[in-house]
C-alpha cells in the first residue's frame, strides 16, 4: 500500500534539520538556495551531500559550473533563509545587500562571513533520487568556522533556534 504523501510530509516536518545556504557563481550571475537536506558523507576524502530539487535552476547551474559554496546559517539568518527559499528570487548578491559575505577562493561562490561555517566545494556527482538530486560535494576548503553561535534550524515548517524558539529575524 502506498504511503500517503501528506502523512509522509507531516512525519518529516517533525525532524529538526540545520539550514544552509548553497551558492553557485556562473559566468553571468550568482545563484543561491536554502537547503536543509545536508549531511556529512565522508572524512577521507571530505564529502558532503546536499539535496536539491531535480530540474531546479540551482541544480542545473551547479551541474554546469561544478563548484559551489555552502554556508551553515546561524539563528540570526532566518530572513536570509526565507529570501533564498522563495521562488523567482533575484541574484544572490541582491538578496545579501545588508549581509557581510565574501567569495570562497576555489569556487568563487558567495559564503557568509557571519555563518557558523562555510565550505568551498567541487561537485563530485549528482545522483537522481525521486523528485530530487543528491549533489555529492568534495570539500576543498573551509573558509569560515565560527567558534560558538546558535544554528538556524528548520522544524515543523518554521525557522527556529536550537531550543525550538522562533529564530531571530536579524
Amino acid at each position: 500500500m502506498p504511503v500517503d504523501p501528506a502523512a509522509f510530509a507531516e512525519a518529516l516536518r517533525q525532524y529538526a534539520a540545520g539550514v544552509c545556504l548553497l551558492t553557485v557563481r556562473d559566468d553571468i550571475d550568482d545563484v543561491g538556495t536554502t537547503v536543509s537536506s545536508v549531511m556529512s558523507v565522508s572524512a577521507r576524502p571530505p564529502l558532503v551531500a546536499v539535496g536539491l530539487t531535480a530540474g531546479g535552476y540551482p541544480a542545473e547551474v551547479l551541474e554546469e559550473v561544478g563548484r559551489c559554496g555552502v554556508t551553515v546559517l546561524a539563528a540570526g539568518h532566518a530572513i536570509v533563509a526565507s529570501r533564498f527559499s522563495s521562488a523567482g528570487r533575484p541574484s544572490a548578491r541582491h538578496l545579501l545587500e545588508s549581509v557581510p559575505w565574501r567569495r570562497a577562493e576555489g569556487s568563487e561562490a558567495i559564503v557568509l562571513e557571519d555563518g557558523l561555517a562555510a565550505l568551498d566545494c567541487r561537485l563530485d556527482r549528482l545522483v537522481r533520487a525521486g523528485d530530487h538530486v543528491l549533489a555529492l560535494l568534495e570539500v576543498t576548503d573551509v573558509p569560515v568556522v565560527a567558534r560558538g553561535g546558535i544554528p538556524l534550524v528548520r522544524l515543523r515548517g518554521r525557522y527556529v533556534d536550537a531550543a525550538g524558539e522562533p529564530a531571530g529575524r536579524g
